[in-house]
């Protein structure tokens, strides 16, 4: 007997973490709450602002809609959020286990892990790591809490961020803001490496049907209560916790200049590539994917535009025909290290099981001017504003981050590090697999790291239910 399909209640449910909320610009507002009695009665006029799914569905079809009866202009559209760190609920006095241990630690303390942390560069001091965060990111018991507004628009934005400090004026203190945007013209949609973003979106159950190669995903992974939820050590979740997410923020510093010069200096020249083409080879092969977003499991010599526009194609793949040999794909690729599908690891049975998650995330900062890309160097700070929801942090990103990206004997022994997040204080940088001719053939990474993450935290996203009851005084 088959289970019934949940039905999840997306008047409910806070926008940006099953659908993601509209926007050509983002800005992270990061608060600590100075007077906890006034926000939580303040709060009350703020809850009639958040978006939930119901209106991010409806402002994606409003979208699609403008842009198929010709319109090339943007519809003004605004959207807001609000989360809360595990130090933000204690000090509006909420003091119930929510059954997320790394939610609890904080993220700063789980960067300070050593090597039973996240790996993030810093300072080794004894048996923990102070990591190279941003002074913003490193205050003690900070921030309380983030609101996450998007629109089509800095003003748009401006109007609603005054909207809301006007609201709860007196009663919270910003710690930092951080602004992100949609790359330009046809680099709309590509992180500032230049590849296509945000293409393995898991295909929740009770959201959305899976396209051709996708696995359906128990909407529990990504909601807490909801089927298929396993909170940590067995914990029982308050029942407000229902239809919230935890919010893993990161800002990654990218380093595009140096990742072009990597590629440029170690082209891939089998079967007679020019220098150009093999330098794009190793960097589809660094990341699993063209830069048109076509897989390199199912296009392994050249790109492929059909499958980067094919919904039906650009997920429909799990290298199962690629297993042991990565001529395909190598075992470190980055899209391949943070979900592996139907590759071959001792134990990676229901690899889909509770490791997924949705990524949000938008970029920053400017593009690469012509003095970077002559001296190969970078000048301006630039990158992603990595957001990413799932029910466990442990689960989902934690164990890809550790257990993953981080391994250099994940997926098979000695294989080496996903080059592109991969982060590890003690062992060598060093990857394989990358020519497909000789896949046993080490490639040194450079000591500086493409991506270097400048600070984060983990949220809730609580329901917008519980916002009307539990957050309010």
């Amino acid at each position: 007997m088959s289970t019934p399909t949940p039905t999840l209640d997306f008047t409910n449910i806070q926008g940006d973490i099953l659908e993601g909320l509209a926007k050509k610009f983002e800005t992270f507002v990061f608060f600590a709450i100075t007077d906890a009695t006034h926000f939580r009665q303040r709060l009350k006029a703020i809850i009639p602002l958040i978006t939930s799914t119901t209106q991010a569905l409806a402002n994606s079809k409003a979208i699609a809609d403008h842009k198929a009866n010709g319109n090339c202009d943007l519809l003004k559209l605004v959207g807001t959020n609000i989360a809360f760190s595990q130090t933000g609920l204690t000090a509006l006095g909420i003091e119930d286990n929510v059954g997320d241990t790394l939610f609890s630690k904080g993220q700063l303390a789980d960067a300070s892990d050593g090597v039973n942390g996240l790996g993030d560069p810093g300072v080794v001091n004894g048996s923990t790591v102070d990591p190279a965060w941003e002074p913003a990111f490193k205050e003690k018991g900070l921030p309380h809490g983030c609101i996450l507004i998007t629109g089509e628009s800095k003003a748009t934005i401006s109007e609603r961020l005054q909207e809301i400090e006007t609201k709860l004026a007196g009663t919270v203190k910003t710690i930092t803001q951080v602004d992100g945007n949609v790359r330009p013209g046809t680099e709309a949609g590509h992180e500032h490496f230049g590849f296509q973003d945000c293409l393995s979106q898991p295909p929740v159950i009770g959201f959305r049907e899976p396209n051709t190669g996708e696995q359906p995903t128990e909407p529990g992974d990504i909601l807490i209560g909801e089927q298929g939820d396993e909170p940590d050590n067995g914990v029982t979740r308050p029942t407000w916790t229902k239809d919230g997410s935890f919010l893993v923020f990161r800002k990654l510093r990218q380093f595009v200049p140096e990742f072009n010069e990597f590629l440029a200096k170690n082209p891939i020249l089998d079967n007679g590539l020019t220098p150009a083409q093999g330098s794009e080879l190793l960097g589809a092969r660094l990341m699993g994917r063209w830069k048109s977003g076509a897989p390199i499991d199912r296009d392994p010599t050249a790109d492929n535009l059909t499958d980067a526009k094919d919904v039906n194609k650009v997920n429909d793949f799990d290298y199962s025909d690629d297993l042991t040999a990565q001529v395909r794909c190598p075992f470190t690729a980055h899209l391949r290290k943070t979900n592996p599908r139907a590759s071959v690891h001792p134990g990676l049975t229901n690899v889909q099981k509770n490791r997924r998650i949705i990524r949000q995330g938008i970029p920053y900062g400017p593009e690469v001017d012509s003095e970077e890309a002559q001296t190969h160097t970078s000048k301006h700070d630039r990158g992603l504003l990595f957001v990413c929801y799932q029910s466990n942090i442990s689960n989902g990103f934690s164990f890809i981050q550790k257990s993953w990206s981080n391994n250099p004997n994940f997926p098979a022994t000695g294989s080496g590090f996903d080059a592109i997040i991969g982060l590890n204080i003690d062992n060598p940088r060093v990857t394989t697999g990358m020519d497909p001719q000789n896949v046993t053939t080490s490639l040194a990474l450079p000591q500086q790291l493409f991506v270097a993450p400048r600070g984060g935290e983990y949220f809730l996203s609580p329901s917008i239910s519980a916002l009307k009851t539990i957050f309010l005084a």
